[in-house]
Formats: C-alpha cells, structure tokens, sequence
C-alpha cells in the first residue's frame, strides 16, 4: 500500500455537500459516505480534523438580507453547523471511529469546549476531531475557521471536499461549457481573479502559513484517500504554484 503523502489534514465539508442533491437538511446516505471515506483515511494512519459548514440547514448572510442582525444570523449558523457535527460524529462512530466534537461556543452537554492542545492530543490518539461552530465569531466563515484550525493543529493540507465541481473553475461549469477547469492555482491567483474557493480571509490565511489546499469532488467514493496519498486529483492551490 502507498504511504500517505500527509500525516495530519483537515477537511472541509460545506453543508450543501451533507444534504445532497436535495439541497437541504441531512442525506443519511451522504454522510456515511463520508464517514467510509474518513475510514479509509484513519485506516492508513492519518490524523483527520473535520471543519463542516451549516449552509444545508441555515446561512448567515441570507438571515442578514432578510434584515436580521448580522452577528445574530452568522450564530443561528453556528449553531447549524453544531448540528452538522453531531450527524457525522454519529455515523463516523458507527463505522468504528473514535470521534470528539469541539465546540468554539461552548454547550458542555453535547460538545467539548474548543482547547488546541485537547485538539492535538486527540489527533494522536488516532481520533477524528470535528471544530463545530465556526470560529465562534460573527463575520467569519467556515472556510476561515478551517485555515484557522489547520493553522492551529499544523496540518499538512486543507482537502476541501465538494458536491457540485470536481475542482476549481474559471466559470461556473454549470453555465458556462468553456470554463476551464485549474490544475494548480496559488492563493494570490484565486484572490485576484476572485475565483470561487474560499474567501479572502481563508485564502490569505492559507497562503500566509503556507498550508496548501486541495479541492475535489465528495461525491465520488475514495477521493479522500486519493487526495491523501498524494494523487493528481481536482484542483491543488499552493502559496505558490
């Protein structure tokens, strides 16, 4: 068996890609999915961290459109994000995964409360950590709380796990059959072409702590242990290409 190509990753799971082609709340079929591919993964030694979004039950910036505070929309998206966690906690420890939820709002009853040394010892402990809620802060994302915590624990790589591309694009592929699609991009590309991956904060975070980031499709079975081993897949995007 190849050795793994990273020892310790974060992936970044949006919620669009737990609830699948219904494109709301949870896919119970989606999720175990995930939890076979993390499997995969734990099987050949790698440490995993999970970052998951709340879009698939409520996002901040609709709550704000509709004229709510922002800061108590972005919370209500916490909080989805929360519930997101626990599904995939459940279905990774039942394929046999030792698995912690981390909370940054702390609710001791359903979550730890986020502590980084914590975080770390569980990765060498071989369990999977899930950061739940964000940052704990409004007016960022989830993307911002996955180059955070791969920051914070000195993970290898960002692999962020898509439902509807198969890597980064000039266009939309959906509406545009010329887009084209990335190889390899650096984070100054992605920001000044203002492509689509992650948001600048993310991406300059990315870039500044030199953590690279590979973006592929979820929806097919082993590309997270693709990625892992180091196998030309999706789109990679490097501090530098």
């Amino acid at each position: 068996m190849s050795e793994p190509k990273y020892k310790r990753v974060v992936l970044k799971l949006s919620g669009e890609a737990l609830a699948g082609e219904q494109g709301f709340g949870l896919s119970p079929e989606i999720i175990m999915s995930v939890a076979e591919q993390v499997k995969e993964v734990v099987d050949l030694g790698v440490e995993v961290a999970v970052v998951v979004g709340g879009g698939n039950i409520w996002r901040g910036k609709i709550g704000s459109e509709m004229g709510m505070d922002r800061a108590t929309a972005d919370y209500m998206g916490m909080l989805a994000t929360v519930m997101n966690s626990l599904a995939l906690q459940d279905s990774l420890e039942k394929s046999g995964i030792q698995t912690r939820v981390q909370s940054s709002i702390e609710m001791r009853q359903v979550a730890e409360p986020y502590i980084r040394r914590k975080a770390i010892r569980h990765l060498e402990k071989k369990r999977v950590v899930i950061f739940a809620a964000g940052t704990g802060n409004p007016y960022f994302s989830t993307d911002t709380t996955a180059a955070l915590r791969a920051a914070e624990i000195e993970a290898d790589v960002i692999l962020m796990g898509k439902n509807n591309v198969d890597g980064v694009y000039s266009d939309d592929p959906k509406t545009n059959k010329d887009a084209v699609k990335y190889d390899t991009l650096s984070f100054l590309e992605v920001i000044q072409q203002g492509l689509q991956v992650m948001d600048s904060t993310a991406s300059t975070l990315c870039m500044d702590n030199d953590i690279p980031l590979i973006v592929f499709s979820i929806m097919e079975n082993g590309n997270i242990k693709r990625a892992v081993l180091g196998e030309t897949i999706g789109t990679i995007v490097r501090r530098n290409t």
